[in-house]
């Protein structure tokens, strides 16, 4: 569960290290899960590449520390929450994602997120 002022690590590399959401996208949303999309301000980023520190971004979430209660019975949780920052397109403009990926992304339609990832859960 993802709500304002929540902190989130960037699970890709254009150059974004941590995030802080500001807001979540959807009519009267306040918390975020897995595949929603959220706006955040980066808070710390690499030298020298695209993404700037204190730029307003999109990104999805792909891992939470939330547990999620999957239809087939099994329950997942995962050591962070994390995100890949999305253009307006819903396409990744990093060109890896690190770490795992949980499958509820690809019913959310971020095929791309999926293609570049090498761990779905």
């Amino acid at each position: 569960m993802i709500q304002v002022q929540s902190k989130i690590i960037i699970a890709d590399n254009t150059g974004a290290k941590t995030l802080m959401c500001i807001g979540v996208l959807g009519k009267n949303k306040r918390i975020a899960s897995i595949g929603d999309i959220i706006i955040g301000v980066v808070k710390s980023a690499i030298p020298n590449m695209s993404i700037k520190k204190s730029n307003i971004v999109k990104a999805v979430l792909i891992r939470t520390k939330k547990v999620i209660k999957r239809s087939d019975g099994t329950s997942i949780r995962f050591s962070e929450n994390a995100g890949v920052l999305i253009n307006t397109d819903k396409n990744p403009i990093g060109t890896r994602i690190f770490g795992p990926v949980a499958k509820e992304i690809r019913s959310k339609n971020f095929i791309k997120i999926i293609s570049l990832s090498s761990d779905i859960v």
